[in-house]
Formats: C-alpha cells, sequence, structure tokens
C-alpha cells in the first residue's frame, strides 16, 4: 500500500515556511524526505515532525531540544521516563521566559520613566523659550 506524499511546495504553504527552511532543518536531520530525482517529496511523518518543529521554535526551544523532543515523540518505549524529562524542559523554557517577561517589563517601566522626563523637559524648554521671546 502506497502511502501518501506530499511534495515541498504544499508544506510549504501549508506552514508558511520557505524551501530554504525546509532544506535547512534536512541538514539538520530534523527531516528525512525522500527524493523522485532532485525533488524533495515528504510523508505524514515528515509534516508531524515539521509541525513539531515549528511549535517548538515558537515556545523558544533551540533545535537541540526540539530534536530531543521529536525523537522521543517517536520512540515508545520508555515512554514514562520521556514524559518526564519533555515536562522538565517545558518546565525549564517557561521559567526562562518568565524570567526574559519580567526583564522586558522592567526595561519598558524604565522607558518609560526616561520618556516622561524627556516630555517634561521639553515642555520646560518651550515654555522658557516662548517666554524669551517675547
Amino acid at each position: 500500500m502506497n502511502k501518501p506524499m506530499i511534495p515541498i511546495r504544499q508544506l510549504t504553504d501549508e506552514f508558511g515556511i520557505t524551501t530554504r527552511t525546509l532544506r535547512f532543518y534536512e541538514d539538520q536531520g530534523l527531516l528525512t524526505p525522500e527524493r523522485n530525482g532532485r525533488n524533495r517529496i515528504f510523508s505524514e511523518g515528515d509534516r508531524t515532525r515539521l509541525k513539531l518543529i515549528l511549535r517548538g521554535k515558537r515556545m523558544g526551544f533551540s533545535l537541540a531540544k526540539i530534536r530531543v523532543i521529536i525523537d522521543m515523540y517517536e520512540d515508545k518505549s520508555g515512554e514514562l521516563q520521556q514524559l518526564n524529562h519533555l515536562h522538565k524542559n517545558i518546565i525549564e523554557q517557561r521559567q526562562s521566559l518568565m524570567q526574559k517577561l519580567a526583564d522586558i517589563t522592567e526595561s519598558l517601566d524604565e522607558l518609560g520613566k526616561v520618556e516622561k522626563g524627556c516630555v517634561d523637559r521639553m515642555r520646560e524648554l518651550q515654555v522658557t523659550n516662548t517666554g524669551d521671546a517675547t
């Protein structure tokens, strides 16, 4: 029985990525399309892996961690241990993102204070300059 194969253009259109991105993931060993001459043909498994890769990237995981997640997804032996490992990675990533969020919030607060001081000083200078002109 023939399994359905997906041309590269269909995957790029479906996921809104470039062929260069797909080739990069292939070079990294994350995708393993078959070839029909010079054309890459992807399987449903490749589509699932690509979905996991893109989801992992959106969540801020490195390609190395994404590879571990994909390997765990495909290897059903020791599933509990793998899920524990994945859960640990998720917790670490969440903590990292929360720290980044706190840092960004603090930076935005500081920028707001500096901006307010800047605007206040500009108003003072405008009033002073206007008063000097009369």
